[in-house]
């Protein structure tokens, strides 16, 4: 049986293809888990949930990497942005990369396994989306939305994490994650629309030559009007479900932080340039992070 020696140039291949030097995507999934977290709990919710959520969602936007690079490698070597990452250039192989890809994954199972049954239970679709996402983009004219559900399931399992008890069964899920976590994760969706929307624009031109579907080909000269559209449906439902749940005026300021920052991107975009619309979507953790420090002082003040 052949064996793979872990070189320090090897390690950086790994490293490379979790995108370790890119923190920016751990954090656009990393932010509104964490206020979904602070909201469940009502203020600080400890350290052994704020590691377990942390950790995954590192562990498990890397695993996710690896998949989206499999998955992908004969298309991303068209793409000038992605021709160069480690399975497409043939730097590394596409099992080494799944196998890199399982052992991630395994290791954010592990940490939600100290968690409760519901979830774990959650913890199963979440899974199941982060896998089926590449391939959605070969046939589904908008796959950001299966992008977004993929990167709003922590929402849920933040709630079901806090909330839920040692019985499993849908009555102890249901219980453990209310109406309006799932008001949460819709509404986050329309988030990841608008900055996966502002990604893809940068690729437009490759991804019409070899024939990939994403949002910014199926929403043609519509394309920036609809990103911010989807910044003010997430924007607004988030508030009207904060406000439902208690939250106040410190809150309020975080989510006008954040509506700051989307009127910014829209200086970014509206010009359709690559450089722009790049740096909207890489810095977009930051209207995540205002949310969520609204979310988190308010909570705080109580």
């Amino acid at each position: 049986m052949n064996t793979i020696a872990v070189t320090p140039g090897r390690l950086g291949l790994y490293l490379d293809l979790v995108r370790w030097n890119r923190p920016a995507g751990w954090l656009l999934l990393l932010w509104p888990t964490l206020s979904a977290l602070w909201i469940a709990a009502d203020g600080w919710p400890g350290w052994h949930l704020l590691i377990v959520f942390t950790l995954g969602t590192i562990l498990m936007r890397s695993a996710g990497c690896c998949a989206n690079d499999v998955a992908d490698r004969d298309f991303d070597r068209h793409v000038k942005r992605t021709a160069q990452r480690p399975v497409t250039r043939g730097a590394l192989r596409a099992p080494e990369a799944m196998a890199l890809g399982a052992v991630l994954a395994l290791a954010a199972f592990a940490l939600v396994l100290s968690t409760n049954p519901s979830a774990i239970a959650l913890s199963f679709p979440a899974l199941a989306v982060t896998l089926l996402y590449p391939y959605a983009k070969r046939v589904l004219g908008i796959p950001q939305a299966v992008l977004g559900l993929a990167f709003s399931f922590g929402i849920p399992m933040a709630f079901a994490a806090a909330l839920g008890g040692a019985s499993f069964g849908w009555q102890a899920l249901n219980a453990a994650v209310p109406l309006q976590a799932w008001g949460l994760l819709l509404s986050n969706v329309f988030w990841v629309l608008a900055y996966d929307t502002e990604y893809a624009m940068v690729d437009r031109d490759d991804d019409l030559r070899i024939g990939m579907k994403t949002s910014a080909i199926t929403l043609g000269r519509w394309d920036v009007r609809a990103v911010m559209g989807c910044y003010a449906v997430y924007l607004l439902s988030w508030a009207l479900i904060g406000r439902s749940l208690g939250l106040g005026w410190l809150f309020g300021a975080g989510i006008t932080a954040a509506a700051g920052q989307a009127v910014w991107h829209y200086r970014l975009i509206r010009q359709r340039s690559r450089d722009g619309c790049f740096k909207a979507f890489r810095l977009n953790h930051w209207v995540g992070c205002a949310v969520f420090a609204g979310t988190a002082a308010d909570l705080a003040l109580r």
